[in-house]
């Protein structure tokens, strides 16, 4: 029997960790582009991925682009630090003394990791998309009443929707802990997880495709068994599994992003569950909508997970612990 290599959890932890904070400061404006193409409906308010990066730059400014930025690189270290350790957990732990683990144990890894991960991911989920489609919801605003118009309320949410209520927030900046004390204080933590279901059926198959793909994508730069790949074959292996799941996903990532959207533009659809929300978004925009922003999501998952697997198999938690101690 074969020895198995013992996995160092704090430095898996430090691994994603890292990778996370790198991988999200490079492409957050791509991400803020992505939610926003996926909330518009009808005639929306920009074009494309290009299109409302630059109306974004000209109307908020650079750091406008990095609107709920700060939750994202708050959460995105446990989140990615949970979901690359769970799948090494759960490889290790399939594996029983096998040379490799077959495609079933591989998607059953991934699967545990995908499940794992959103005790964190919906949370963060809520609230950057909050603060990343603000900016949409006032040029939407702006648009359907004109420039100089009075301000008129938002599409009436059901009650139990403490941030969508009243009209003097219209055009206010959100804040992420003004929206999580609100949640908290009306709808208890429930509130924070609104979206938890959908969550789950995005991010398991994700995982469910990522890391086998990554796993034998990346085993072809291994010259031996025993050794890591080259740091750019991981990174190219990252990106290229990484974006082929995010695209296979996009459906479920945009009724993910319909529902957790707690306020909602003037004329806009509001949602009673993911059956309601693909229901209506297939009667009222087309089957073409649920690939909303599918290039703009493969561009953000295919560098942040080519970074992230890029670090994580360097091994600069192993370096940093060793050198500490």
């Amino acid at each position: 029997m074969g020895s198995k290599k013992k996995i160092s959890v704090p430095a898996k932890l430090i691994n994603g960790g890292v990778a996370g904070l790198v991988g999200v400061s490079c492409v957050f404006p791509i991400d803020l582009a992505k939610t926003r193409l996926q909330n518009q409906q009808g005639q929306g308010v920009y074009t494309g991925m290009r299109d409302c990066l630059v109306k974004t730059l000209r109307s908020e400014g650079f750091f406008g682009m990095y609107r709920g930025a700060a939750v994202n690189l708050t959460l995105v270290t446990p989140e990615k630090a949970i979901k690359l350790a769970a799948n090494d957990f759960f490889r290790q732990l399939l594996s029983q003394d096998r040379k490799e683990l077959t495609l079933m144990r591989e998607m059953l890894a991934g699967c545990g990791a995908g499940a794992c991960q959103v005790v964190v991911t919906s949370p963060m989920e809520m609230l950057k998309i909050q603060l990343q489609d603000a900016g949409r919801l006032a040029i939407h605003q702006q648009k359907v009443l004109g420039t100089d118009g009075p301000q008129a309320p938002f599409s009436q949410p059901p009650q139990d929707r403490p941030y969508t209520t009243g009209t003097a927030s219209a055009f206010k900046r959100p804040s992420a802990t003004v929206i999580a004390r609100d949640l908290l204080k009306t709808q208890g933590l429930v509130g924070l997880y609104k979206g938890l279901g959908v969550t789950l059926l995005r991010d398991v198959p994700f995982s469910i495709i990522y890391f086998p793909l990554f796993a034998n994508i990346n085993k072809l730069g291994q010259r031996h068994s025993e050794e890591k790949a080259p740091f750019f074959h991981s990174f190219m292996s990252g990106c290229v599994a990484g974006s082929v799941a995010a695209v296979a996903v996009t459906p479920l990532d945009v009724l993910k992003t319909r529902i957790q959207t707690l306020k909602k533009g003037l004329g806009e659809d509001t949602y009673n569950g993911i059956i309601d929300c693909a229901r209506k978004i297939w009667t009222h925009e087309g089957p073409a909508a649920f690939m909303k922003g599918a290039g703009c999501r493969a561009l953000v998952i295919a560098p942040l997970f080519g970074i992230a697997q890029g670090v994580y198999f360097i091994g600069i938690g192993e370096y940093i612990l060793g050198y500490f101690h």
